[in-house]
């Protein structure tokens, strides 16, 4: 480590690895810590397990009890260097105490720093087991989001939570999508007049209709989940600012071809000259002059008696 505090790799596998963990435009897929708190009961404990199922193969149980609380002090230190060990960006954490029981904190990681936590109240929870469609979903199919109520795009605490379970629940990012592989809806809504989040999934049932268009049903599947919004932590403007950097879009360069404001294409096109004397051109048969054709109309109709006879 240098005097500033920046790791200098060693080796070429180091360079690699920390080339791989630093900040990119294009993000890899995003993987998630599901850490147990000091003191859990078997309701979290179950949420967690069903967080931990829902993300697959990109995440990382860590079952052993841990001494963190993100919104106190030295929270955040612990989750930043945990995620940056791990190369996790996302982190549950479930916790349970007198003073807010069943406690769920879904937070996220920018370079490896603190970007954004929110803090909810487990009011209701059933597990996936409890569901009989839970088996007709495959690991690393897509879901399809449905976030019901305007208050998710004018609500600044549901707009964050609506970005929040984007990232959690959205798995890997593809090109193409086959529609097999669309096999989970999950639907997210909250209760007129007051905070709390109804989350729902169901399995996408793809019946014949009799048409190319197959006829769609829904099973709920589970998990269930009924959260009240507790506490929010926002991020720091300057680091806000960074994690919302699009990348240019780097087209490739084209000869003679520009774009006008309505990004149209336009394209200038150098056409060598052409000799219209010389060119071969297709001469219709009927455009020709028969040989044997009188003149005037009178001999038009002699000759026309001549093939009738």
């Amino acid at each position: 480590m240098s005097a500033t505090g920046i790791i200098q790799p060693k080796t070429r596998r180091g360079r690699r690895l920390l080339e791989s963990r630093a900040p990119k435009l294009i993000e890899d897929t995003r993987r998630s810590m599901i850490i147990s708190g000091h003191k859990v009961n078997q309701t979290i404990k179950d949420v967690l397990t069903d967080l931990h199922k829902l993300k697959g193969v990109d995440s990382l149980r860590m079952s052993r009890k841990n001494d963190v609380l993100p919104f106190e002090a030295g929270g955040d230190v612990w989750l930043e260097s945990h995620g940056s060990r791990a190369n996790c960006s996302l982190f549950a954490v479930g916790t349970h105490s007198k003073k807010r029981p069943n406690n769920l904190v879904l937070g996220r990681l920018y370079d490896f720093r603190m970007y954004d936590m929110i803090e909810f109240g487990v009011k209701g929870f059933a597990p996936i087991q409890a569901f009989s469609g839970a088996r007709s979903s495959q690991l690393g199919n897509k879901p399809a989001f449905v976030f019901a109520g305007d208050g998710f795009e004018s609500d600044a605490v549901l707009r964050r939570v609506k970005s929040m379970f984007l990232d959690f629940f959205r798995g890997r990012q593809v090109d193409a999508l086959n529609l097999k592989g669309l096999d989970r809806v999950v639907f997210v809504t909250c209760l007129p007049g007051s905070k709390t989040i109804v989350f729902r999934q169901y399995s996408v049932k793809l019946k014949r209709s009799g048409t190319k268009v197959p006829r769609v049903e829904l099973e709920i599947m589970g998990p269930s989940l009924d959260l009240e919004v507790r506490r929010t932590r926002e991020p720091a403007a300057d680091l806000e600012k960074e994690a919302m950097k699009q990348p240019k879009l780097t087209r490739t360069k084209e000869k003679n071809v520009a774009t006008d404001a309505l990004e149209g294409r336009v394209g200038r096109i150098y056409m060598p000259p052409q000799n219209i004397d010389t060119i071969a051109l297709h001469k219709s048969k009927g455009l020709k002059k028969r040989k044997d054709a009188p003149e005037g109309a009178g001999g038009a109709e002699a000759n026309g008696q001549k093939k009738r006879a």
